[in-house]
C-alpha cells in the first residue's frame, strides 16, 4: 500500500508534537509540608526542631513570610525558645550539624507562651480565635463550636461556615436567642498580651457587641 507524500508531510508536525510531549521532564518537586516545632537561635541562625523529633533544620530564606522578624522580636523580649507552626519545603544542606534546610512559605503561628508541642487538642482543632478586653476565645472542631468568655460557662453551639474570596471565612450561629458571627481574614495579627503572631485577624460579633482578636487554622484543617 502506498502512502502519499502529502499525507506524510501533514503527519510530521503531529509526530514532532508527540516527541516534545514525551521529552517533557517529570515534575519532581515535593509539595510543601506543614510542621510544628521549636525555634531556637544558634550562631545567628534560626534552627527548627519538629515536635517529637531529634532532627534539626536551619531556616532558609523566608522572604514570603515575616518569620525572622517575628522571631527576633519575641527573642528580644527574653524568650529562649519559640513554638512555630508553618508550612514550607525541606531540602538538603551542606551546613554541618543540621539535617537540612526548611524554607517557610506560610507561618500559621509563632509564640513564646502556650502549650506548643504538648497541645493534645491541636490535631483535632479546625480553627481557634481569641481576643482580650474582655477575654474571649472560640475553638472549632468537627464536633462543633465552643465559645468561651470571661466569667461565663463555655457554650457549645452549632454553626455554619462560609468561605469567601481572598481566603476569608465567616462562621455564624443562632442558638438560644443568641446571634454570633466570626469573621476571619488572612492578615498578620499580633496578640497584644502575649506577643504571639498568628496568620489571621478575627472579629467576633456577638449580640451587637464587636470584639477583635487573632486566629489560626488548626491541625485538622489543611487550607
Amino acid at each position: 500500500m502506498r502512502i502519499s507524500r502529502t499525507l506524510v508531510v501533514a503527519l510530521l508536525p503531529l509526530f514532532a508534537g508527540c516527541q516534545l510531549l514525551s521529552e517533557q521532564p517529570n515534575d519532581t518537586s515535593t509539595p510543601p509540608t506543614r510542621l510544628q516545632g521549636e525555634l531556637s537561635l544558634a550562631n545567628g541562625d534560626l534552627l527548627f526542631r519538629p515536635c517529637q523529633e531529634q532532627r534539626s533544620f536551619v531556616i532558609g530564606h523566608d522572604g514570603a513570610t515575616t518569620l525572622s522578624r517575628d522571631a527576633a522580636e519575641l527573642f528580644s523580649d527574653g524568650a529562649t525558645q519559640l513554638y512555630v507552626d508553618m508550612r514550607g519545603e525541606l531540602s538538603s544542606t551542606s551546613q554541618p550539624k543540621v539535617d537540612g534546610t526548611f524554607t517557610p512559605s506560610q507561618v500559621y503561628r509563632v509564640q513564646a507562651e502556650g502549650h506548643g508541642c504538648s497541645d493534645i487538642n491541636f490535631t483535632r482543632t479546625l480553627l481557634r480565635a481569641s481576643g482580650h478586653e474582655p477575654d474571649w476565645s472560640i475553638a472549632v472542631s468537627n464536633q462543633g463550636l465552643v465559645l468561651n468568655r470571661a466569667g461565663k460557662e463555655p457554650q457549645a453551639l452549632p454553626y455554619l461556615e462560609e468561605q469567601l474570596p481572598e481566603g476569608r471565612l465567616n462562621l455564624s450561629s443562632e442558638a438560644n436567642g443568641q446571634r454570633l458571627e466570626l469573621w476571619l481574614a488572612p492578615q498578620r495579627c499580633v496578640d497584644g498580651m502575649s506577643g504571639a503572631v498568628q496568620h489571621m485577624s478575627a472579629e467576633l460579633r456577638l449580640d451587637g457587641e464587636v470584639l477583635r482578636g487573632c486566629a489560626y487554622l488548626g491541625g485538622a484543617r489543611n487550607d
